[in-house]
């Protein structure tokens, strides 16, 4: 499990460092190579290329206590931070900076793909009291709203992927009913359009309401563009 963990670094390092550690670590002892050597992890996904130049400048200014600074895209819009980085964090399938934003004054978990221009500053910091972050999808992702939406049935194959076989029950007409706590109401409408006419959400009523002024406003302007409208 410790050579799996070391390859799956270099899939985000830009180098071979850890790859070299473990070829070390192997020569020291044939024991450490059994048939259980047997997992695979990329860390990197589709964004190796950004990712790795971003978390070296990262983990070297965590190394040296000295700030950091990057534009960041949130739904929010955009913003220029500067931050005292505390740790790099893989969590949901992607990579997120944990540090004390000066701008917010409080500790912040950035996205690193929403962030750009992330370069190290001459500027040093001294280190605030940062526990490991409490990053449990209860604490970050409170489900406060309560979802209700109907599915397809070839759609299954999603729905236990996403959130496990229990999240629905059959109808008699074949079509899946879904039900789950959801935490952002904007997130909710992307989510169930991906399904396009797939899915129907029946509840929260105003997610729905949200839906279809977004498909008015979709049929409108596709039905410009069939006229020439572009």
């Amino acid at each position: 499990m410790i050579l799996a963990g070391l390859r799956s670094l270099d899939s985000v390092s830009g180098s071979s460092y850890y790859g070299q550690l473990m070829e070390k670590i192997q020569a020291g002892s044939s024991e450490f190579i059994t048939g259980r050597d047997s997992i695979l992890i990329d860390l990197s996904s589709w964004y190796r290329d950004s990712l790795a130049p971003k978390i070296e400048i990262i983990q070297d200014a965590i190394g040296d206590r000295h700030l950091i600074r990057f534009r960041y895209y949130a739904p929010s819009g955009e913003s220029e931070r500067t931050v005292e980085p505390y740790y790099l964090v893989f969590r949901w399938s992607n990579w997120y900076l944990w540090g004390w934003c000066l701008s917010r004054k409080d500790f912040r978990l950035f996205k690193l793909n929403r962030m750009d221009n992330v370069h190290g500053t001459d500027k040093t910091f001294d280190c605030r009291e940062a526990s490991v972050p409490d990053l449990s999808n209860e604490k970050i992702f409170p489900g406060e709203i309560k979802v209700k939406a109907l599915f397809e049935t070839d759609q299954k194959w999603r729905l236990v992927e996403e959130f496990g076989p229990s999240c629905f029950t059959e109808n008699d007409d074949g079509r899946l009913l879904f039900t789950a706590n959801h935490t952002d109401i904007e997130n909710l409408v992307t989510w169930i359009m991906t399904f396009g006419d797939k899915a129907e959400l029946l509840e929260p009523i105003e997610a729905r309401e949200k839906i279809s002024s977004m498909v008015q406003k979709m049929t409108k302007v596709y039905k410009e563009a069939e006229h020439g409208g572009i």
